[in-house]
């Protein structure tokens, strides 16, 4: 096994990690293509990847080539979290199928003491009994197209559709022609959607993910990445020209995940996201996509659109030892509070309107 940073990472290597992770069965997630993990190493410098080679298995097997890669951020005494923690959607080793690792070895050949993850991918079967949550990732799925989709949805959620493209008309009516671009590459949509990402995190109390450096100029750089199985992509509605709502994610040939939705608080009465999330699905079918990854979290929008969704899984794997523990201290006591409150409805009800209350003081 060998470590190193992504920007490390041959053609060669990238080619093997994607054929590995054609092989592996699961969805085409764009989160899980080395072009991801190489962008998060240029802008986090803790980032490495464990290159393992076929006989670091315990079944001793030999074999040219590498036999998976295990992308991860180091921090202080060897706590280890997955790659672009806080923002990646899909997490994991890429690992050819059959590889027996103990998950103990791959950590200590890592040099750490614990792994975090908040998303991993059902199927990692090195990680997933380490899991101490399992959630949804509700999907759209398209492989029949999106008239099968729509079909769908007027017998699943009719009072949602007929409200929505409703809406949609009445946008049209009063504020001018709707028109909606699947891939737009004007830099000043980017600059807009995060800017109303921004204000609805403050809004609602919550986090600026965009006021991390990191985090913008990881999705700037994605913004411009172009490879078959990991492309960034940014799709707008307008009305008479104006940009009201806007989405940013990651797509591969076949699975768009969907990342950073936002819209215009002016526009809200008309629910310009919601007709920005079917108008979107609608043109992705036509590109291909067979599926919507709208990520792990509930949200009624989320319920009325999706067909189905995915597994994934949070917590950490360790290796016994004095660090460990101190991870373990550091990270378990505030992540079972917050399933507490998340798990009883009145609690979390009262925690959302404390933290819109917080937003409130913010923006004063």
């Amino acid at each position: 096994m060998r470590v190193i940073a992504p920007g490390e990472l041959s053609e060669a290597d990238a080619e093997v990690w994607r054929a590995l992770r054609a092989r592996s069965g699961a969805p085409a997630n764009p989160f899980m293509e080395p072009e991801f993990t190489r962008a998060v190493g240029r802008v986090r410098p803790s980032a490495r990847v464990a290159v393992l080679r076929a006989d670091d298995g315990a079944d001793g097997a030999h074999g040219s080539g590498p036999a998976g890669f295990f992308p991860y951020e180091k921090g202080p005494l060897g706590h280890g979290r997955a790659i672009g923690f806080g923002v990646s959607d899909t997490q994991g080793a890429v690992l050819r199928p059959g590889l027996e690792l103990p998950t103990a070895a791959l950590l200590r050949a890592c040099s750490l003491a614990a792994w975090d993850f908040d998303n991993l991918e059902a199927g990692q079967e090195l990680f997933v009994p380490d899991a101490a949550e399992e959630f949804e990732s509700p999907v759209i799925e398209l492989g029949e197209g999106y008239e099968a989709y729509e079909t769908g949805l007027r017998e699943r959620s009719p009072k949602f559709y007929r409200t929505t493209t409703a809406k949609e008309r009445k946008l049209g009516r009063r504020e001018g022609e709707v028109r909606f671009v699947l891939d737009e590459r004007d830099p000043a949509a980017l600059r807009t959607l995060m800017a109303w990402k921004s204000a609805q995190y403050r809004r609602t109390g919550r986090r600026d993910r965009f006021a991390k450096e990191w985090i913008s100029d990881l999705v700037r750089q994605l913004a411009h990445t172009r490879a078959p199985g990991c492309s960034g992509l940014l799709s707008v509605l307008y009305v008479a020209g104006r940009p009201v709502a806007a989405h940013f994610g990651l797509r591969s040939r076949t699975v768009l995940s969907c990342w950073f939705p936002a819209y215009d608080p002016e526009f809200a009465k008309f629910s310009p996201g919601l007709i920005l999330h079917l108008r979107m699905a609608e043109a992705a079918a036509r590109e291909g996509i067979t599926m919507l990854d709208l990520g792990r979290g509930s949200a009624e929008y989320k319920d009325a659109l999706k067909t189905g969704s995915l597994r994934v899984y949070e917590g950490s794997s360790v290796r016994p030892g004095a660090r460990a523990a101190l991870s373990w201290l550091a990270r378990e006591p505030a992540r079972r509070a917050h399933g507490f409150v998340r798990d009883r409805p009145k609690l979390a009800g009262y925690a959302q309107r404390a933290l819109k209350q917080v937003g409130r003081l913010r923006d004063r």
